[in-house]
Order: C-alpha cells, then structure tokens, then sequence
C-alpha cells in the first residue's frame, strides 16, 4: 500500500464534513460520530470512576451495619474505625448454622454467590416466601462481642416486596431471640407508601420483640393493623401499615424466611443452646 494511501483514505471519509449543514450524509456522519464520542466518555467515566463506587457502596453498608448494632457515626473514618474495632465478621454456613472457616469474609459476595449454580442452591416456591428464588450456600453474620460473650448478631437479610427486592439488616441480642434493630438500605417501592421500611419510627417498633418463643418456635410476624398490647402474641407481632399491605407482607416473609429454617435459623439454634458463646 502506497505510504499515502491511508492518509488519502482519511480525506475522503472526512469529506463528507465539509457538506452543506442540512446534507442527510453529514447529519448521519455528525451523529455517529457523536454518539461513538459519547459511548467513549461514558465507558472510560465508568471505568475510572468504578473503584471510587466500590469502595462508597461498601462504606454505605458499613455504616448501616454500625449503625444497627447502636454505635453512632457522624464520618466516614468514623464508620471505619467503628466497624474495623467492634464488628467481627463471620461466614455461616446456612445448612448446617456453623462458621465456614475456609472462606475469606473479605472478599466474600453472598449475592455474587447466590446468582452461581455453584454456590447456591434453587428454592421451590413452597420453600421461598421471600421471592429470592435462590439462596447462598453461605452468608455472613456481624457480631459484636462483649469479651468471648456475643452481644449483637446483625444478620442480612433480603426478599420482594411489592415492586422491588429489599435488602437490610436484622440485629439481635446475644440471646439469639429477641430483636434489637431493623433497617433497610435499597428498595424500590412506592415513594410515600412502601418507603414506611426506612421510617425510623418504624424501625423501632421491632425493637425489643422476640423472634422465637421459650421453646424455639419462630414466632416474628409483622401484622394487618395495629398491635393488640393485650393479646399474648403482642410480644412477637409489629404493626404494619395501612395502604402498604404488600409491602408490609413482603417484609414479614423475607424475616421469617431468614429467620426460619432454610435461612440463618439452624445458626440461631446453635446460638441458643450455646447461650450466645458462639
């Protein structure tokens, strides 16, 4: 090929910008050379900024993960030293409830995982109230230790509601039983209805209900209405919220779901009959 040639061959595609403004020719090449400009930018951008958004989505779930084990931290370096002093970070293993020594917590996805054949397992709809449709073979279990003593678990947890998943964390005394925080950190349902779940007035409604009765048998539920402080199930029942039934549902099934049998409930169990030393 002559030594000019591609230069030449560049002239004459350019040519067509040199075409009167309202040529189709030139308002097709001017698009397309926009739009590959832009597409350009927009994936450099993403690439560039995807560690920064790694690192501030991490620090966004430590904070909520602090923040219901009752520490409070008005900074980023504060959250940090919080979480890297006082959060101890364990890997359960949800079928049998004991600690998977040989797995890193660090680097550790249980969602990554639960999208992998390999490392999760499909639920039959009888068995998946909380509409995840699969579930990690491992997850992993905040504590927060008084001495060798456990005196917060703070689980994930995670289920549909009325438009979208909903994704946060459930706190509990050492006691495995009765439940000490409640908070939500994504979901997308209605704005004004189901957003009650990131209520604080809300949250605090679970605090101090149990979980399980004196002879292990989950009992949690978020109810139709209001809460009758008469009844003998008050203990266990949370009101829900009138015009988000759905959403209100959504979360009772994705509590019982983790709290239950096929979630983190065999680890609950162990914790119990270890009297929170686990």
């Amino acid at each position: 090929m002559p030594a000019d040639a591609a230069p030449a061959g560049i002239a004459r595609g350019l040519w067509v910008f040199s075409r009167p403004n309202n040529d189709p020719a030139k308002i097709l090449a001017v698009g397309i050379t926009l739009c590959l400009v832009c597409s350009v930018l927009v994936a450099g951008a993403a690439v560039l900024l995807k560690p920064q958004q790694d690192r501030n989505q991490a620090l966004a779930i430590r904070k909520e993960i602090v923040g219901v084990a009752g520490f409070q931290a008005d900074s980023a370096q504060q959250v940090e030293q919080l979480f890297q002093q006082h959060i101890e970070t364990r890997i359960v293993d949800l079928d049998s409830g004991n600690y998977a020594e040989d797995i890193d917590p660090a680097t550790y996805d249980s969602h990554a995982a639960a999208r992998n054949p390999a490392t999760s397992s499909a639920l039959a709809s009888d068995q998946d109230p909380a509409k995840i449709k699969r579930r990690p073979d491992y997850a992993p279990a905040y504590l927060v230790r008084d001495g060798e003593r456990i005196k917060t678990i703070i689980l994930p947890v995670y289920g549909y509601g009325l438009w979208s998943t909903l994704y946060g964390f459930l706190a509990l005394a050492g006691d495995g039983k009765t439940i000490t925080g409640l908070t939500f950190y994504e979901h997308g349902e209605t704005p004004g209805l189901g957003d009650f779940i990131k209520s604080p007035a809300w949250q605090a409604r679970f605090h101090g209900k149990l979980a399980f009765d004196e002879h292990g048998k989950l009992r949690l539920a978020v109810i139709k209405g209001r809460v009758d402080p008469a009844s003998p199930e008050a203990s266990y029942e949370v009101d829900g919220v009138s015009g988000a039934t759905l959403t209100s549902r959504g979360v009772n099934n994705l509590l019982r779901y983790w709290l239950g049998d096929q979630g983190f409930g065999p680890y609950l169990k162990r914790l119990q009959a270890e009297g929170g030393k686990t």
